[in-house]
């Protein structure tokens, strides 16, 4: 008769120790839940680089240890999950859905969403566009522009100077971070963490929406991980990302003296830094426009960053007509 797995194990197979005793040992198998706390671990880590954290920081979010994190993103993670999952396979929904803190979605959104379900890639772009037409601001998005893009792209840099060049205002979201929180960043991270930073962001983005008209934005290069704050912001913003390669991006968070990149070799740092870039760069690909201000001095990047406004529908004011390029 064949053996049957209970629990992802063999029946024992028999060997000899040292003292020439039987021993018995169960063999392990793969099953789907192994799989399954595989994958869960790869999204782990994976959204742990979209958010730009690094282990220690999680641990610190969320009074979870670092080695339990080692532990779940390499596929052994806690196996009360793998019940979780099983419960909601038996009752046919998404463990999403058991396990979420929104309130119950009207029964349109849940029709709405198993219809985009079906749809395929290019379908999706399409229906995306689709919605950002009819219920987007486009009037918005003509008199807003924000910059996207990784730490060290330009963005405050860059921001300022075409804000000045098409006078109008600048804002950096750091700074209105700020403001909302009435504490600085740095603080708002240490007593509260980076899902508090979050929540002040959309607050922030909010506010300037519903106040300003011709204002250049420069978003912290994060943004683009939550997904709320990201629609909201492409739907009333015409969005440029400012690329850049990720030794540029490091020689100019060195340059810059950002204190958030010490305390590891420039080799990890260099290694964190790729991988936070490829899990944005899907990301980063929904803005309107790009410009690469690799190899770049700033006043090539700032004429080709006003030609990619102006392809916009970015107007001029008044008050900006006879003002030269910058030195």
């Amino acid at each position: 008769m064949h053996a049957v797995a209970r629990n992802g194990l063999l029946p024992a197979t028999s060997h000899a120790n040292r003292n020439g005793a039987i021993a018995s040992t169960p063999r392990r198998v793969k099953t789907s839940d192994d799989r399954y706390l595989k994958i869960l671990g790869e999204r782990v880590r994976d959204a742990r680089a979209r958010h730009g954290m690094s282990r220690r920081m999680l641990a610190h979010d969320s009074g979870i240890s670092e080695r339990y994190l080692a532990e779940l993103e390499s596929g052994r993670g806690n196996f009360s999950i793998v019940l979780m999952r099983r419960l909601a396979k038996a009752i046919d929904v998404s463990v999403a859905e058991l396990v979420s803190e929104e309130a119950a979605r009207p029964l349109e959104y849940k029709l709405l969403v198993e219809r985009i379900g079906r749809l395929g890639s290019e379908e999706l772009v399409e229906a995306s566009n689709l919605l950002t037409q009819r219920f987007g601001d486009r009037i918005g998005k003509a008199e807003r522009l924000a910059l996207i893009g990784l730490r060290g792209a330009g963005k405050t840099t860059l921001g300022a100077m075409l804000a000045k060049r098409l006078g109008w205002e600048f804002v950096e979201m750091s700074r209105e971070i700020e403001t909302e929180a009435a504490v600085s960043v740095e603080e708002i991270f240490d007593l509260w963490g980076q899902a508090a930073y979050r929540r002040y962001e959309r607050r922030a983005l909010e506010r300037i929406i519903g106040s300003k008209r011709c204002v250049v934005l420069a978003t912290g290069g994060g943004l683009v991980s939550e997904p709320a704050t990201f629609a909201r912001l492409l739907d009333s913003f015409r969005t440029i990302w400012l690329q850049a390669s990720p030794e540029e991006h490091w020689d100019r968070v060195i340059g810059q003296g950002d204190h958030r990149v010490e305390g590891s070799g420039d080799s990890e740092a260099l290694v964190d830094m790729r991988r936070i870039l490829a899990q944005r760069d899907a990301l980063y690909r929904k803005a309107d426009a790009r410009l690469d201000t690799s190899g770049r001095t700033l006043r090539q990047s700032l004429n080709e960053l006003l030609t990619v406004a102006r392809g916009g529908g970015v107007h001029y004011s008044a008050t900006s007509a006879n003002r030269s390029d910058p030195r």
